[in-house]
């Protein structure tokens, strides 16, 4: 049975590092759409683009569970909501669905997304600490419930 991974946590948590680990340690299919972005030279706070492009991984994804390959989601998945809607869609092309969930300091974010602005990567973008801080009034961390449902293997 085929495993649909839900990479979540805030910028700077190291939610792409745990999923390229993953990647390699499964032989996954990872899908980042900061990734894509980058590559395809979209601002990567262009959210409507943002979503066409998961959208288009969402289908790739898809296909890859229904031919019995692993998938990661490299998403974020800031939501509750979001998080019940790909479990709903991995249980109906009859794949597992596991959580991990990136949990990291606020102070600690901030010193890795000040590092990775001034190194300037092609694949980051500059967050600012206002951006931070609303980023995490709006996230919605995976209750015990959701973690309970999913091996936590970090």
């Amino acid at each position: 049975m085929p495993t649909l991974t839900l990479i979540c946590g805030l910028p700077g948590a190291g939610k792409t590092t745990v999923a390229k680990r993953l990647e390699a340690e499964r032989s996954a299919l990872r899908l980042t759409p900061d990734d894509w972005m980058a590559r395809l030279k979209i601002d990567l706070f262009d959210e409507p683009r943002r979503t066409a492009i998961e959208g288009l991984q969402w289908e790739i994804a898809s296909r890859a569970l229904s031919l019995g390959i692993d998938v990661i989601l490299d998403w974020g998945f800031w939501s509750r909501a979001e998080r019940d809607d790909y479990r709903e869609r991995a249980t109906r092309l009859g794949a597992r669905t596991e959580l991990k969930y990136l949990e990291v300091a606020p102070s600690q974010l901030w010193q890795r997304l000040e590092a990775r602005n001034a190194e300037l990567l092609s694949v980051s973008a500059s967050i600012t600490i206002a951006q931070l801080e609303q980023y995490s009034r709006v996230f919605e961390p995976p209750t015990s419930d959701e973690l309970a449902s999913s091996k936590q293997e970090l």
